[in-house]
């Protein structure tokens, strides 16, 4: 709906009459108006909810002055906090609206009934209503008006999302990774982008992050950062010789600042920041904007309904990941490396998994290099998912039967075996004739009389050793032999 004559366009489709595409602020300006509340009133609708509210990109809410009286003023009863995505306001409040994008005021919005209303506002003056009914009584009452109503099949300014990107909720699980990565020193400071283009910062501590969760905007989309430098001087140091930056100070009264500066601006940014506590430098090109993860903050009912979406690092996608494995669940990967303190990690689809030592066989070995290799496909049962600590754990042996329970059938039988490694205490001897068989315990009071003062004496390691199995423990893991009562018994 326009207010350009269609007779007035040339081939290509543009506007060549003499309207200007700015608001008159009078009679053109109320027909638009008159004509979106006709188009209402056919549709039934007499509230709109603000969708993916707007304002100029790098400014602040409330920085683009009224036009008139209009504008942003006055319209919201809490003040700018309720121009966010979701309010729903009554239908004098979205005509306020529109008359403001329409004068272009500073502030731009979708306002829609889900499933049956919607108003967008375009350039120059273009206004898109999109109604479930027919509104045949809006349309002649538009033209009696003196605009021109065109039926297009969709909106240019609909919301388009393909569904396919990863969207992490500001949840609990959210608020509790966030809390851990404070905790731990990987995060301590929070972008809250409450409409698209302004954002609020907010630095975080153990004791803090709770008070902010409170405070953050309805359904504003969130990005987690590492914490301010302490060390100011470097900060200026790193400014580049050209180009913008976006600049995050904390000034010696707890108050977050923020700032978007090119190279002529850089001397006046550094003396800002000569007596600031901390601060960082961000990139403000999207390919070089890198947070540690980041969400969008669900409706009370944890649902997500906001549209716009962040952009997914690696510790999204990781989450993302992370919600589709389950416990006693098993995947196939690839052993990536085994680390000093020989832990295996296996990556599955992604994502570094990892085995702790105890849970890669149930028979003993030196080093994990006896057990996997760097390389190798394995297949493993899922012990637990971490999405807090984005850990995943699993099992090589889960997927086998223990073969240590049915040993229990020799207890009290008598054996020779080989003896594995000499301890202060005892011996170790292998019950089993294979490389990896189960090793048991000879303590020295088993191993000869009591009262001989040395009763390792000439045993050594790879000696056959004739020994009576007393105990096998499958809890413990630990097999008692006793080579004392073997030769006694003989």
């Amino acid at each position: 709906m326009t207010k350009y004559d269609p007779a007035d366009r040339d081939e290509h489709g543009h506007y060549t009459g003499s309207e200007d595409t700015v608001s008159d602020h009078g009679e053109v300006e109320a027909s638009y108006l008159q004509a979106v509340a006709a188009f209402a009133e056919d549709t039934g609708v007499e509230h709109l909810a603000v969708r993916e509210p707007q304002v100029p990109s790098f400014a602040h809410f409330g920085s683009e002055p009224s036009v008139d009286g209009f504008g942003l003023a006055g319209l919201f009863p809490a003040g700018p906090t309720g121009f966010h995505d979701g309010a729903e306001v009554p239908l004098d409040t979205a005509l306020e609206l529109v008359r403001a994008m329409l004068r272009d005021s500073g502030a731009w919005c979708r306002l829609e009934a889900e499933g049956a209303f919607a108003v967008h506002v375009g350039w120059d003056q273009y206004l898109y209503i999109g109604s479930s009914r027919p509104c045949e009584e809006a349309l002649a009452r538009t033209r009696a008006l003196g605009l021109f109503p065109e039926r297009l099949d969709s909106s240019p300014y609909e919301m388009e999302t393909d569904g396919a990107d990863v969207q992490r909720p500001g949840d609990d699980e959210f608020w509790a990774g966030l809390r851990w990565a404070v905790a731990a020193c990987r995060a301590g400071l929070l972008e809250e982008t409450y409409v698209e283009g302004a954002s609020r910062w907010h630095r975080l501590t153990r004791d803090s992050v709770d008070t902010v969760r409170a405070g953050i905007a309805p359904r504003a989309r969130l990005a987690v950062w590492p914490d301010l430098c302490s060390d100011v001087d470097a900060v200026i140091g790193a400014l580049p010789a050209e180009g913008l930056v976006e600049c995050v100070w904390q000034d010696k009264g707890g108050r977050i600042h923020s700032a978007v500066a090119d190279e002529d601006e850089f001397a006046e940014l550094a003396a800002r920041l000569s007596d600031a506590e901390a601060a960082a430098l961000l990139s403000v090109y999207a390919d070089e904007r890198a947070p540690l993860f980041t969400a969008v903050m669900p409706d009370d009912d944890g649902v997500v309904r906001a549209r716009w979406q962040t952009e997914p690092t690696p510790s999204d996608r990781n989450w993302a990941l992370l919600k589709t494995l389950h416990r006693g669940e098993i995947v196939t990967g690839t052993v990536t490396r085994i680390a000093d303190f020989g832990v295996t990690f296996v990556d599955i689809g992604g994502f570094e998994a990892m085995i702790n030592i105890p849970e890669l066989s149930w028979r003993p070995f030196d080093h994990p290099s006896d057990i996997v290799s760097v390389g190798q496909e394995v297949n493993a049962e899922i012990l637990d998912v971490d999405p807090v600590r984005e850990r995943v754990s699993l099992s090589l042996k889960a997927l086998h039967e223990d073969p240590m329970p049915l040993l229990t059938v020799q207890i009290g039988q008598t054996l020779v075996g080989r003896v594995t490694k000499l301890i202060p205490f005892g011996v170790f001897v292998c019950v089993e004739e294979m490389e990896n068989g189960f090793e048991g315990l000879v303590h020295n009071s088993e191993l000869a009389d009591e009262h001989l003062e040395n009763p390792q004496l000439g045993i050594q390691v790879g000696d056959a050793l004739l020994v009576k199995i007393l105990d096998i423990d499958t809890v413990q893991r630990r097999i008692t032999l006793s080579h004392r009562q073997a030769v006694s018994g003989l």
